[in-house]
C-alpha cells in the first residue's frame, strides 16, 4: 500500500535468494566432506557418486552467473573461470585417475558458494534499512474533511489537506501549522537534542512526535517530496553506488580471467605445433596451470585475515558488518561525528541553579520541581530527576501549561510558574511597578556586554547579576528557565545534554593516532554545538544542519582527505552513515535505521573503540598486503616449476593448496589481541 510512497526504485535482493545461497553452500561443504571421507576409506564408487552432486549444488549459481555474464555482456568473470579450473581437475582426476583432485575442484566450488551467499546478505542491509525508515511514518494520517476527521493513506494526500494531529502522535507528513502549538520532538530527523516548540506558520517533519498540544496541519508539498522520503532516496543511493576500490576489483577479476584463459588456451595448442610436445603432455600442463593459477591464496590472503579482524574486534565491543569496512578503517583520516546521542548522552540534565539573591538554590528547585511533576516537557523531566533527594517536593494546584512557553500554578496561595523569559516577563508586568520586589545586585560587578544584557532581559525586573548568568549560560548553549513566585524571581536553572565521560579521551586518542581531521556535525544551534565541540576537543564545527546537509558535508570531506567515518546514532545521521567511506553507530542509543545503514557498530557505545578500530583496520592492512606478496609469490614459483621443472599435478594441488593453507593461517595472527 505504501510502496507508491515510500519504497524508492531498487533491485533488492530477496530473503529466500539469499537462504537459498546460504543453503546451497551448506550442503555443498557436506557433501565435499562426505566426498573426502569416502575416498579416505577407498569407497571410490560412493565418492564419484557424491562429489559430481556437490558440483551441482555448489557451482550452479557461480556457472549460471558465468554464463550470463558471458553470452549477455560478452565478458569473462572470476565466476566461470573457477568453473572451468573446477571441471579441468575433476576431468583429469578422472582421466589418471587421482580422483582426490575431484576435491580440489570441489574446494574451489565451496569457496564460490560461500562467497554468493555473504553477497547475498549484503545487499539485504540495503532493504532492512529503507524498511526500516519506512516504519517512521504512520500509514495514515487524520484528514479534516467537512469538519470531521477522515482516516486516509499517506499516499492519498494532497496539497491543502487539513490534518489533524493528536498530542503523543507521529507527524504523518511535512506540513505547516494553522492552529495550536505543542513542543515538537525532532531529534529522529534533525538531531537537536530538546523539543522544539513550534506554533502557527511553523514547519514540522514526519517522522517527528508531537507533543502534549493538538495541532491543525496544512500539507504544503506532496508526501514523497518529505524529509523522511528524502532521506531512505539518499540511504538508498548511497548504499547502492559502488565505491571505486570496489570497482578496480571487478574490473580485476574480469581482467584476470581473460588472462588466465588465453594462457590456458595458448598452452594447450602452440605446445604440439611449435615445440611438437604430444598433446596429453600439453593438455596436463594446461591443467596444471589452471590449477596453480586459480586465485584461491589470493582470495585467502584477504577474507580470513578481516574474519579474524573482524571477531577480535567482537570481542571489544566492536561489530564490523563487513570484512571492506575493517580493511577501509585503516585508510580513514577524517572523522565525522554527530553530536546529540554521539558525544552526548542524548539526555537534558540539569546543569546548574542559579538563585536570585536573597533566595536559595533549594527554593528555586522546590518551586520548579513542584510545577514540573505536572508536565511531560523533557526539560520538566530533567528538572525532576534533579531535584528528586535534593528537595522534598510541595504541593500545588491549579496547575495550567502554556505549550511552548511555561507552567503556572498556586503554591500556598501565591502565584509561582517556571518558563521561558518572555512567559516569566509577561507574569511579572502584570504586577504594578511599586509591588514588585526588585532584588539588589550581591556585587557591583559590572556586565561584559550591558547592551545586549539588557536587550535580554528588561533591567527594571531582574538584578544584572542573574541578568549577566543567564547570559552566559545561553551564549554556551544552554537552555535557561526562570521560577518565580508571585512577584518575585526567585532565580534560573539551566538546562543541558550531557557531554558523554568517555568523549574527550577517545578525541585524544584518535589525534595520537594520526587522526587530526576531526568535525562535528550537528543539528543544534551553532552555540550548544560550539559549547560540546570546545568540551572534547574539536575545533571544525558544521551546526544547524539537515541531514542531507549532513550528507553534502560528508562528501565533500571525502574529496579532500578521501576515506572518511561517520559516526552518529539517530535517523537523521542515516544518510551521512551510507555515504561515508565507513559508517559508525551507537549501538545503545543509536536508532534503529542508524545502526542498520552503518558498517561498524560501538556495542556499547565506548567512543574509546574507534581508535581500537582503526588500528584493527591498519593491522589487517599490513597483514593482507603481505599475504598477497607471498600469495602471488608462491603462484609465480608453481607457474615457473610447472614449464621449467616439469612438477606433477598432486605437487602442484599440494603447492596451491598449501599455499592457501600458509596465507590463511597467517591471517589468523589478528585474533591476537
Amino acid at each position: 500500500m505504501l510502496d507508491s510512497v515510500r519504497l524508492p526504485s531498487a533491485r533488492l535482493v530477496s530473503f529466500s535468494q539469499t537462504h537459498r545461497d546460504t543453503l546451497a553452500a551448506l550442503v555443498c561443504g557436506l557433501l565435499l566432506l562426505m566426498g573426502w571421507f569416502a575416498l579416505h576409506v577407498n569407497w571410490v564408487g560412493l565418492a564419484l557418486l557424491i562429489l559430481p552432486i556437490a558440483y551441482v549444488v555448489g557451482g550452479y549459481q557461480s556457472a549460471r552467473e558465468g554464463l550470463t555474464t558471458l553470452f549477455q555482456e560478452k565478458e569473462l568473470d572470476v565466476d566461470l573461470l573457477m568453473i572451468v579450473a573446477a571441471l579441468g581437475a575433476a576431468s583429469l582426476g578422472l582421466w589418471r585417475r587421482e580422483y582426490y583432485l575431484i576435491i580440489d575442484g570441489a574446494v574451489l566450488i565451496l569457496i564460490f558458494a560461500i562467497s554468493g551467499a555473504l553477497e547475498g546478505y549484503a545487499m539485504q542491509r540495503t532493504e532492512r534499512s529503507i524498511r526500516a525508515l519506512m516504519r517512521l511514518t504512520p500509514d495514515t494520517a487524520s484528514v479534516l474533511r467537512r469538519g470531521q476527521a477522515e482516516q486516509v493513506a499517506i499516499a492519498h494526500l494532497q496539497i491543502g489537506d487539513e490534518l489533524l494531529v493528536k498530542p503523543g502522535e507521529l507527524i504523518p507528513t511535512d506540513a505547516v501549522i494553522i492552529e495550536g502549538c505543542s513542543p515538537i520532538n525532532q531529534a529522529a530527523i534533525t538531531g537537536e537534542s530538546i523539543p522544539i516548540d513550534k506554533t502557527l506558520g511553523d514547519e514540522v517533519f514526519a517522522g517527528s512526535l508531537n507533543g502534549n498540544g493538538a495541532l491543525r496541519l496544512r500539507v504544503h508539498q506532496p508526501p514523497e517530496s518529505s524529509l523522511i522520503q528524502r532521506i531512505i532516496r539518499l540511504v538508498e543511493q548511497a548504499q547502492t553506488e559502488a565505491p571505486p576500490s570496489q570497482q578496480f576489483i571487478e574490473r580485476f577479476e574480469r581482467g584476470y580471467a581473460k588472462v588466465i584463459v588465453l594462457v590456458g588456451i595458448l598452452l594447450t595448442l602452440c605446445p604440439p605445433l611449435l615445440w611438437h610436445w604430444t598433446w596429453e603432455t600439453t593438455i596436463y600442463k594446461a591443467l596444471i596451470f589452471l590449477v596453480v593459477a586459480s586465485p584461491c591464496a589470493l582470495m585467502a590472503a584477504i577474507m580470513p585475515t578481516l574474519l579474524s579482524g573482524i571477531a577480535n574486534g567482537a570481542r571489544q565491543g566492536i561489530l564490523f558488518k563487513n570484512g571492506a569496512q575493517l580493511e577501509q578503517m585503516g585508510q580513514v583520516r577524517a572523522i565525522a561525528f554527530d553530536k546529540t546521542g554521539t558525544l552526548t548522552t542524548g539526555r537534558p540534565e540539569v546543569h546548574a541553579v542559579f538563585p536570585a539573591t536573597g533566595h536559595s538554590d533549594a527554593e528555586v528547585l522546590q518551586v520548579a520541581a513542584a510545577l514540573e511533576a505536572y508536565s511531560e516537557h523533557p526539560i520538566g523531566q530533567a528538572i525532576c530527576r534533579y531535584a528528586m533527594g535534593r528537595v522534598s517536593l510541595a504541593t500545588v494546584t491549579a496547575v495550567q501549561a502554556a505549550p511552548g512557553q511555561g507552567i503556572t500554578g498556586q503554591l500556598e496561595q501565591q502565584s509561582v510558574a517556571v518558563g521561558h523569559y518572555k512567559f516569566v516577563q509577561h507574569l511579572l508586568a502584570e504586577f504594578k511597578p511599586t509591588q514588585l520586589n526588585i532584588a539588589q545586585p550581591r556585587s557591583s560587578q559590572d556586565l561584559s556586554d550591558p547592551a545586549q544584557a539588557d536587550s535580554l532581559l528588561d533591567p527594571t525586573v531582574l538584578d544584572p547579576i542573574l541578568k549577566s548568568q543567564a547570559l552566559q549560560f545561553q551564549q554556551s548553549g544552554k537552555t535557561v528557565v526562570w521560577v518565580i513566585q508571585s512577584n518575585q524571581v526567585l532565580g534560573l536553572i539551566a538546562i543541558a545534554d550531557q557531554v558523554r565521560p568517555d568523549a574527550a579521551r577517545a578525541i585524544a586518542d584518535l589525534k595520537r593516532l594520526g587522526i587530526q581531521h576531526l568535525i562535528m556535525l550537528s543539528g543544534d544551534n551553532q552555540e550548544t554545538a560550539h559549547s560540546v565541540a570546545e568540551a572534547v576537543g574539536i575545533s571544525e564545527v558544521h551546526a544547524e544542519l539537515l541531514p542531507e546537509q549532513k550528507l553534502h558535508l560528508i562528501r565533500k570531506l571525502q574529496q579532500r582527505y578521501g576515506a572518511v567515518a561517520m559516526v552518529g546514532d539517530g535517523i537523521n545521521d542515516a544518510p551521512a552513515l551510507a555515504q561515508a567511506t565507513v559508517g559508525i553507530a551507537m549501538g545503545t542509543a543509536g536508532s534503529d535505521v542508524a545502526l542498520e545503514t552503518a558498517d561498524i557498530v560501538l556495542m556499547s557505545d565506548r567512543l574509546e573503540r574507534i581508535a581500537t578500530a582503526i588500528q584493527l583496520g591498519r593491522r589487517s592492512q599490513r597483514i593482507v598486503k603481505q599475504n598477497i606478496v607471498f600469495a602471488l609469490s608462491f603462484i609465480v614459483l608453481l607457474l615457473v616449476a610447472n614449464f621449467a621443472g616439469g612438477i606433477t599435478l598432486p605437487l602442484g594441488v599440494i603447492g596451491h593448496e598449501g599455499s592457501t593453507v600458509l596465507v590463511t593461517l597467517s591471517g589468523l595472527r589478528l585474533l591476537r589481541s
